[in-house]
């Protein structure tokens, strides 16, 4: 086991300024390594609750297949540790940002937890919420609680920790994480199709019902990518079902798509997020002639280009029986409801319960998620 050094003064000095923002009526916009700022509604902040110093490895066991980290440590050392033992998250989580002075990722595994933003493997495996195990966090109260625990047979209790995924700091600061872990893949390979989008969407409807080692679907400009794991025969059996050319320089091209560097991402043009069933047809998500999209997770994640009316990408999605997001802005404005789908009035209800259990006097994130939250 890996077992890090005590980080007590790092806890109690966040918990001291929480409960001092507390007592004086500020609020505070939690912080990590900023790699996802630009996720969510602006936040209505007096001042920054940094949690960069509140690091390390609190314990991990390969056999156990789960990981304990503190909030403030850097996603590529977490994936660091676990590459050197075979293993990786289950969810694949984007980095995004351009790093520190070295070029190095800033991405902290708290603010993967509070965004909930997973990658390309995400339906194969896991989300991110799917993998939380436990937190340790602090609530509006600058009091530290904990819920679930850090392996996978612990079922104790309510399933409060996954609350914490994606709820992006409005109900408490990530102290520690504990998530599953899963072996690496002894091999990959993806393939290339040329398919009109309606053929592709048949075909990954077609694969998803047969039990294939595929880890990753993408669409793109007339071109269908799989992405397969495994040993060298099951390469070469899902091979031969799937068909289409080898991709060379594969890593790279997932790696891209994930990390939104793929040419379709350039630019300052509104990003559109629209997550449906994956059966939804490609006109059913095209408002107003968008154009070609770009597609995930086997048709049911859909990225969107352009300055959309945010009132008619909603309610093709809420058709479909899905929603939308206004992941980047660009040069447009966010809408005045902000970027996240508003709630019917009983999950907006149950969201506001939440919220006021955990921080009561909307110290942390005000608005991050929802304006009135």
């Amino acid at each position: 086991m890996t077992q890090g050094t005590s980080s007590t003064d790092a806890e109690q000095a966040l918990a001291e300024q929480v409960r001092a923002a507390a007592a004086d009526g500020r609020r505070l916009a939690i912080r990590g390594g900023g790699s996802k700022a630009f996720y969510g509604n602006p936040v209505a902040a007096d001042a920054v609750l940094d949690c960069t110093a509140h690091t390390g490895v609190v314990a991990y066991e390969p056999t156990e297949l789960a990981i304990t980290v503190r909030g403030g440590t850097r996603l590529a050392e977490v994936e660091a540790l676990l590459a050197a033992q075979g293993q990786q998250l289950p969810f694949e989580p984007p980095h995004f940002g351009g790093g520190d002075a070295a070029g190095e990722s800033t991405a902290t595994l708290g603010g993967v937890v509070a965004a909930g933003l997973s990658g390309p493997r995400r339906p194969y495996a896991a989300s991110v919420r799917d993998a939380v195990l436990g937190v340790r966090l602090l609530n509006g109260q600058g009091q530290a609680l904990e819920f679930g625990g850090r392996v996978m047979k612990n079922v104790a209790g309510y399933d409060v920790s996954r609350l914490m995924a994606g709820s992006l700091g409005v109900l408490g600061v990530l102290l520690t994480v504990s998530v599953k872990v899963i072996p690496r893949a002894p091999g990959t390979l993806t393939v290339v199709r040329d398919e009109p989008l309606p053929r592709a969407l048949d075909l990954l409807r077609r694969l998803a019902r047969k039990a294939l080692p595929i880890s990753g679907s993408a669409w793109l400009d007339g071109r269908l990518y799989l992405r397969i794991d495994g040993g060298e025969a099951a390469l070469a059996e899902t091979h031969r079902l799937v068909e289409g050319l080898p991709l060379d320089a594969a890593d790279a091209f997932w790696r891209d798509l994930r990390e939104q560097r793929l040419a379709f991402f350039a630019g300052d043009a509104p990003l559109w997020r629209l997550s449906v069933p994956p059966a939804t047809p490609a006109d059913a998500t095209d408002p107003l002639g968008a154009g070609a999209p770009l597609l995930e997770w086997g048709g049911a994640l859909r990225w969107l280009r352009g300055e959309l009316p945010a009132a008619r990408v909603r309610q093709l999605a809420s058709a479909a029986g899905g929603h939308a997001t206004l992941f980047r802005p660009g040069a447009g404005e966010r809408p005045a409801d902000g970027v996240f789908t508003p709630l019917a009035a009983v999950p907006a209800r149950l969201h506001l319960n939440l919220k006021r259990a955990f921080d009561p006097a909307g110290v942390l994130n005000p608005g991050r998620l929802y304006p009135d939250m």
